[in-house]
């Protein structure tokens, strides 16, 4: 299963420790959320899972995030690669850039169609991160 992970800091812990709740959303991804800074997205036929644990941003999201819908698809897929990008660049440059945010690779195919919703998902979580750590990915201005 190819795996789309972003994981923060020491918080990797709490996913094995919580319950969690399901829903289906309206393109049949299956959503659960463990705990509340926990955001899982997985699509069995496509053979992905998306992992976001962060402290604080489901809670962002509810309240900052666009609607779903608000943007494109090709909008979504085109931010989310060039953040990709920048933040998988950061990854392996460690001189210069806080280890501590930049943990992890991000495996995200250009010509995967993952959906929308893990495209959303995926979009906002680089607005946060942005916001939140004062980071700069790909040469636009965060803006929720």
């Amino acid at each position: 299963m190819r795996n789309i992970i972003l994981v923060f800091s020491f918080i990797l812990i709490m996913l094995s420790c919580s319950s969690s709740k399901n829903f289906v959303t309206a393109d049949g991804n299956t959503v659960a959320s463990k705990i509340v800074d926990t955001i899982k997205i997985t699509n069995d036929s496509l053979e992905y899972e998306v992992i976001i644990i962060d402290p604080g941003f489901s809670s962002w999201l509810v309240k900052n995030a666009k609607p779903r819908g608000f943007y494109s698809i090709n909008f979504l897929e085109n931010r989310n690669q060039t953040y990709v990008i920048e933040w998988n660049s950061r990854v392996n440059q460690i001189q210069g850039n806080n280890s501590n945010l930049y943990e992890m690779r991000i495996d995200y195919e250009p010509f995967t169609h993952y959906g929308y919703e893990v495209n959303y998902l995926l979009y906002n979580y680089f607005l946060y991160f942005q916001i939140t750590y004062n980071q700069k990915l790909g040469g636009f201005i965060p803006s929720p």
